[in-house]
């Protein structure tokens, strides 16, 4: 839809512009490009990406932590190796893609910045894809059940099993239940099953113990009681090893470090 209030395109959605032949005076019209933005705009609410991620883009991921730390460059280097492997995978996808991606990290490094930034590239591309927040898609799971019929509606469930590329935000992040496991596991075995790829993040490691105080400042906000196996068990994880490619994201927490010290130049 045009922007009523558009100079370019008086409301229309459409403007004219030089013809590309080079006839002079040769006017033709073409889609505004406040009509081109608004359609950008369906493609990402067609996606379910949250309003809040919406602006998430491979240019805007930050990669250049000023930090006085000495492991600031160390940082540095797994920001951009992560970067680039999502990069590729939404570059190249589908075509030389065969499985998805496992980000792992503190929460607030920008693994969900990324996932989305991969997933506007791909559906911008007219390819199918959608985001759901791990608890958020339990929660719509367990509200759509039946009581009487005691079937969950297959309307929640179907999206996150049939779609091409599905992004599955913050694994783990509700607390670990019998149901959630198996609800999970049925997706994900789904998936693998049709060949479907799942792009994953996560809080939680693959081992629970402490990192080196060199690694990240303040103890941050993984998990140090739970592994990614406690929070989603065994087979899941072992599906995950199958169907994803793992990249661990090691940086501290910007927002957290922003908000209390002021400690990172974000640019």
């Amino acid at each position: 839809m045009a922007r009523p209030d558009c100079p370019r395109c008086g409301g229309t959605g459409w403007k004219t512009v030089e013809s590309p032949s080079g006839s002079i005076g040769s006017r033709v019209a073409v889609r505004c490009d406040c009509s081109l933005a608004d359609r950008k705009d369906q493609v990402l609410s067609r996606a379910r990406i949250p309003a809040r991620y919406q602006h998430c883009d491979f240019e805007s991921f930050e990669i250049d932590l000023q930090h006085e730390h000495p492991q600031a460059a160390a940082w540095n280097r797994s920001l951009e190796q992560a970067k680039l492997v999502v990069e590729g995978f939404a570059r190249d996808y589908p075509a030389a893609t065969s499985a998805g991606l496992l980000l792992i990290g503190p929460s607030g490094i920008g693994k969900t910045h990324l996932a989305v930034a991969a997933l506007r590239q791909i559906v911008f591309r007219g390819l199918s894809g959608l985001f759901f927040d791990y608890g958020e898609l339990l929660k719509q799971i367990q509200g759509s059940y039946n009581p009487v019929s005691q079937t969950t509606e297959l309307a929640v469930l179907e999206p996150a099993l049939e779609v091409e590329l599905l992004v599955l935000d913050d694994l783990g992040s509700s607390k670990p239940s019998l149901w959630a496991q198996e609800t999970v596991g049925h997706i994900l075995n789904t998936r693998y099953n049709k060949s479907r790829i799942t792009l994953v993040t996560t809080n939680y490691l693959d081992s629970p113990a402490l990192p080196e105080p060199a690694r990240l400042p303040s103890r941050q906000a993984v998990s140090r009681e739970d592994s990614l196996t406690d929070r989603v068990g065994q087979r899941i994880r072992s599906r995950l090893y199958e169907m994803c490619r793992t990249v661990e994201l090691v940086a501290p927490d910007y927002r957290k470090e922003v908000r209390q010290a002021g400690r990172i130049g974000l640019r």
